[in-house]
């Protein structure tokens, strides 16, 4: 994939690119936002700007793609690229939008490099640039296409808000038009667009937690200093009309009769409360064994739903970690080393990024393949930039 041209030119690069990246993406986004200021409306996230984490998670993918492009120039980063053009398509990213990053990108780059990029160099990483731009494009046009309607965003709304939990809230959503409903899968997102009092639109992902289907139910954790979940929890209402995406998300459960794992904390819980609930609704045989860490049993945010799906299930078990004591649950952080993890199982990961990293080293210490370990990150995957 990668050129016998450009490949010694990345070899040599790569290390001194990589050291400037988490300049030049900053550089970047202010000539992207100063030449398009439209795209923070109903696009990019503000807090993600202003915390970085954007900047983090694109430095982190073009550095895992460049050097996956290095040790394996005949092929491509599936996994990052897959995860990668799922969050583009629940934003609605379009091809043209690649040529517009690329002309800020490079001259972000050109900006922060200066002298050093010499044309050999520019003309490298152009290649990469473009191969990593095209093979997202395409997979992201298949990604489209499966969908029930070409519209990236449709009206919905809101029939139901509930609390969820002590800090939670679940929303429960039906079709405000006519717009063609995809099915989701179980695990997947959605996107939501939030107008703030501003007047600005934001967007945040929300794994769907009741299982698969044509139906749009999302809980949301109301965040300190929040934007998105703060509007959600104070100024949305039943009644009100709520711009939705299709459902992706490339961490889905596969058809099989293999053991389940799913270990979630916190409100990490969502996208493992679906995989659960459609086992459920399922009548599955399978194994499931659900495992699950959170502050105390009252802030459980989807418990009444979690328990009630094992219940229904005949070979699954719960397990609980509770950092204030409780007899329903362990005390202390989870850990996989308490636990008799079935052979061959599939384990599903959700929860802050410590907690996934700390549980996905304990699963392969513990002889589970890392193919057979998915993880969902909410927000920009900065793991890639870690």
């Amino acid at each position: 994939m990668l050129s016998t041209k450009s490949r010694p030119v990345i070899e040599a690069t790569l290390a001194l690119v990589a050291s400037r990246i988490g300049d030049i993406t900053p550089k970047f986004y202010k000539r992207l936002f100063s030449a398009y200021p439209e795209l923070l409306d109903g696009l990019f996230s503000r807090s993600n700007q202003q915390s970085g984490k954007q900047q983090r998670a694109l430095a982190g993918s073009i550095a895992a793609f460049a050097s996956h492009l290095v040790e394996n120039p005949e092929s491509l980063p599936e996994s990052v690229l897959q995860r990668i053009a799922h969050k583009h398509a629940s934003l609605g990213v379009t091809e043209p939008q690649y040529a517009v990053v690329y002309e800020h990108l490079f001259g972000a780059i050109a900006e922060d490099l200066g002298d050093v990029l010499t044309p050999e160099i520019a003309e490298a990483w152009t290649e990469v640039y473009w191969l990593m731009a095209d093979a997202l494009i395409k997979i992201e046009k298949g990604l489209y296409a499966e969908q029930a309607n070409d519209r990236p965003w449709s009206p919905w709304r809101v029939a139901s808000k509930t609390p969820a939990g002590t800090s939670a809230m679940s929303f429960t959503l039906e079709p405000a038009d006519d717009t063609p409903v995809t099915s989701a899968k179980p695990g997947q997102y959605v996107s939501v667009k939030v107008q703030l009092k501003d007047g600005l639109r934001q967007v945040r992902q929300y794994s769907l937690t009741e299982g698969s289907g044509t139906s749009r139910v999302f809980t949301t954790k109301l965040n300190d200093g929040g934007e998105v979940s703060t509007a959600l929890h104070t100024n949305v209402h039943p009644g009100d009309i709520l711009e939705i995406s299709n459902p992706y998300g490339e961490v889905t459960l596969k058809e099989g009769d293999g053991p389940v794992v799913l270990a979630s904390a916190g409100i990490g819980c969502t996208p493992t409360a679906s995989i659960l609930r459609s086992l459920a609704e399922s009548g599955s045989d399978r194994e499931v064994l659900v495992l699950h860490a959170e502050n105390t049993l009252e802030s459980w945010a989807l418990r009444g739903q979690m328990t009630h799906d094992v219940d229904r299930l005949a070979n699954a078990d719960l397990q609980l970690w509770l950092k204030e004591p409780h007899a329903d649950g362990k005390q202390g952080s989870m850990t996989l080393r308490e636990v008799d993890l079935p052979a061959n199982a599939t384990l599903f990961l959700c929860g802050p990024l410590p907690f996934m990293r700390n549980i996905r080293n304990e699963a392969i210490e513990a002889g589970v393949p890392a193919t057979s370990i998915h993880y969902e990150v909410f927000g920009p995957d900065v793991w890639l930039a870690s």
